[in-house]
């Protein structure tokens, strides 16, 4: 239990009174702008901030992915950053179609450092920002609304001074840093008189950047922020409005979807949620969130192991094994009930024409972002009976009969609890082998020769039993009848054949026959055999012969 918390320490953040909110109505019907702020907000974040071999590495996969806006960085605030933006334009690393961005504060030589870092760059927003919010103008700055409203003017006049100067074309972005800490007329207010002394138009359009610096809210209340700003900001029609969510309470996704159904145009944000505290909003879950929707999200996550690759080695963070999407586990089912679910899903679909992607317990196709269906079915002592076929036909081509899993599962999930932990797939492959090809023989098979005439099959026998080698002829409906009327001369066991399926296994110019045969030894029990050979009849009776060891070992 937690110790007491004082009364009034904490309180319920205030409801927006927006009666006539439309946005719980919507539905996101296309991509937002994206914007990448990986190279800053989510370097700036990191224990061990990237080198500029790394910072590379990262500018060009996020090209990669489609990125056509992207923060590289605040040069008038480190060396390194400076340098990286100048490598990159006397690199000529900017594609013509993507906008850099940096961060800056309302200060002129800071203003004056960023446009010395932008020479040459054709295509640049210029974002600007300031505190806003009762806590920071109370605690931090000490200044009064209009002196903030004063110092966010100021930084504007800088940059439209430096921008007469530079010779391509120039974006502004306002922030109003901590917004959900700041009243929405005060923000509506700051927000109008930036976009007014920056002379708005459609030429002329700004972006307004309504950041969570810090959440504070649930998510329905930063969709009225959203909601109450965009009814209230001068020329709208002008204006970008602009998300950036951090994940303090666990909600950046879903404030940041809300905020689309509010009317937000924009999202900025980082891979993998990298950032200060906990996170900045993860933009791979909120794009592949729309690709499961139907929304074409505009960026290729189509090989997702190459963007944790890149990004872990890049930022030295681990992405833990249940992140959405993309993590180690969040294609595998070690649940029996899940594996069967999945199992039966995915047999389904194969079986149907239709392209819609209807799975149980898999919300998007593993192979849309570059994963296999080999590990999505893994083993451990929860696992079930189905789990382990499926294994045994998506990585070996062995198609078990429906009424073999149980036996097989049972078999599997003893070695499981006996090593109290999870199976690799060839060792399920080993136990497979070990109970049904490398068994304990009292009968053995030897030869057959089989020939048929007038729909009456006959089998001509060699087997040993019990080391003796026995040579016997019988007759019957079909392969399988005459070996077993053959078998009954000298073999003593009483049984009948319950069940039979076969199929192939492997490439066509080399595949093997696999035959499966139940046995029945008395009314309640009954045992599988396998058998394989480049013959059917023969994988057949090897079958027969392997039931038999079985079931009277």
């Amino acid at each position: 239990m937690m110790n007491h918390i004082p009364n009034g320490k904490y309180k319920p953040y205030p409801q927006i009174d927006l009666p006539t909110r439309s946005w719980p109505n919507n539905t996101i019907t296309h991509a937002p702008k994206w914007c990448s702020v990986d190279l800053r907000d989510g370097n700036q974040a990191l224990i061990n901030p990237m080198s500029m071999d790394k910072k590379l590495e990262l500018f060009t996969l996020l090209l990669k992915l489609g990125f056509k806006e992207i923060e590289v960085g605040f040069p008038s605030a480190s060396k390194v950053e400076f340098d990286f933006l100048r490598r990159l334009v006397d690199d000529n690393l900017i594609p013509d179609d993507v906008t850099v961005q940096v961060l800056v504060q309302a200060r002129e030589h800071l203003i004056a450092k960023s446009f010395e870092a932008l020479k040459g760059v054709k295509k640049a927003t210029v974002h600007l920002y300031n505190s806003t919010s009762v806590a920071q103008r109370k605690i931090v700055f000490g200044k009064s609304k209009e002196e903030i409203i004063a110092l966010a003017l100021e930084g504007v006049e800088l940059i439209k001074k430096y921008e007469k100067e530079h010779d391509g074309k120039i974006f502004l972005e306002y922030s109003p840093e901590s917004f959900t800490g700041t009243e929405l007329e005060f923000a509506a207010d700051i927000c109008n008189a930036v976009t007014v002394a920056w002379g708005i138009s459609d030429d002329r359009k700004v972006i307004i950047n309504l950041p969570s610096t810090v959440e504070m809210a649930t998510p329905n209340i930063y969709a009225d922020q959203i909601e109450w700003m965009a009814n209230h900001l001068d020329n709208r029609e002008n204006v970008i409005i602009s998300t950036h969510t951090h994940n303090d309470r666990g909600t950046s996704i879903a404030a940041t979807e809300l905020a689309l159904l509010a009317g937000a145009d924009r999202v900025e944000g980082t891979l993998l949620s990298n950032g200060e505290r906990t996170g900045n909003v993860d933009i791979i879950t909120l794009a592949l969130n729309m690709l499961t929707q139907g929304v074409d999200p505009k960026l290729n996550f189509s090989d997702i192991n190459e963007v944790l690759d890149v990004v872990e080695r890049c930022t030295e963070m681990v992405t833990h094994a249940r992140h959405p999407y993309v993590g180690e586990l969040v294609y595998t089912a070690f649940s029996g009930s899940h594996q069967d679910a999945i199992n039966k899903g995915l047999a389904y679909r194969k079986s149907q024409k239709d392209d819609f992607w209807e799975v149980p317990y898999l919300p998007i196709d593993p192979e849309d972002v570059g994963r296999s269906y080999e590990s999505i079915i893994r083993i451990n002592s929860q696992s079930g009976k189905g789990g382990v076929a499926f294994i045994l036909e998506k990585n070996y081509g062995y198609q078990l009969p429906k009424a073999m899993h149980p036996e097989i599962g049972k078999i599997v999930q003893g070695v499981t609890d006996v090593k109290g932990r999870e199976l690799s797939s060839d060792e399920i492959l080993d136990i497979f082998k070990d109970t049904y090809f490398k068994i304990k023989e009292h009968i053995s098979f030897v030869h057959v020769s089989l020939s048929s005439k007038d729909g009456i099959s006959k089998c001509d026998l060699t087997y040993k039993l019990n080391g003796k080698e026995i040579h016997a002829v019988g007759e019957g409906n079909g392969p399988i009848d005459a070996c077993k009327n053959a078998l009954m001369k000298d073999c003593k066991h009483e049984f009948t054949i319950k069940s039979y399926s076969e199929h192939s296994c492997g490439d066509k110019s080399s595949a093997k026959a696999v035959a499966y045969i139940e046995l029945q030894t008395s009314k309640t029990i009954s045992c599988y055999g396998v058998g394989v050979d480049n013959n059917i009849a023969t994988a057949s009776i090897k079958a027969m012969f392997c039931a038999l060891n079985r079931a009277f070992a």
